[in-house]
């Protein structure tokens, strides 16, 4: 019958009793599979690890800057490794570095959780914070906000 059509004859379940096949044409079939799965890839999120570093000497301003960098990368649904650098004497004062770090954490725990709490490794003391949201949603609300921008801007463009 499928050489009648001029498709092929593909066994969709071997393992059913009896055997399931369906007449259709294999090189289509083959086409839509791989298809599906380089759209599966495409949806996938790539889970980012972005550094922070900061001193335990920093201005308030700066201190700002970066917390406001931090928050960045939390809303965008990426992980952040915040390091405190202690130099020279610092070294003897990690508390004052904790501190600092245990602020940041308070500061944006709205856009996300520490995941790993502050640890002191040689001159560094490290800490991992992980956003609420996943990173999928964060690229869909971007996604959304860039075309409502593009609307309004097409609006104003189209009413002037």
């Amino acid at each position: 019958m499928a050489d009648e059509v001029g498709l092929d004859l593909v066994e969709i379940a071997p393992e059913a009793n009896p055997p399931v096949c369906k007449i259709m044409d294999f090189g289509k079939y083959k086409y839509e599979i791989a298809q599906k799965a380089r759209e599966a890839r495409q949806n996938q999120t790539h889970i980012v690890v972005k550094e922070v570093r900061l001193t335990p000497k920093i201005e308030t301003h700066d201190y700002e800057t970066k917390r406001n960098q931090v928050e960045k990368f939390l809303k965008g649904g990426d992980k952040v490794k915040v390091t405190m650098k202690f130099r020279g004497r610092e070294q003897t004062r990690p508390e004052i570095g904790y501190k600092m770090l245990q602020r940041l954490a308070t500061d944006i725990a709205e856009f996300g959780f520490i995941e790993f709490a502050p640890k002191q490794e040689g001159r560094n003391m490290t800490m991992v914070i992980g956003p609420t949201k996943k990173k999928t949603e964060a690229v869909a609300e971007a996604k959304a906000a860039r075309i409502a921008i593009a609307k309004a801007a097409a609006k104003t463009r189209d009413g002037a």
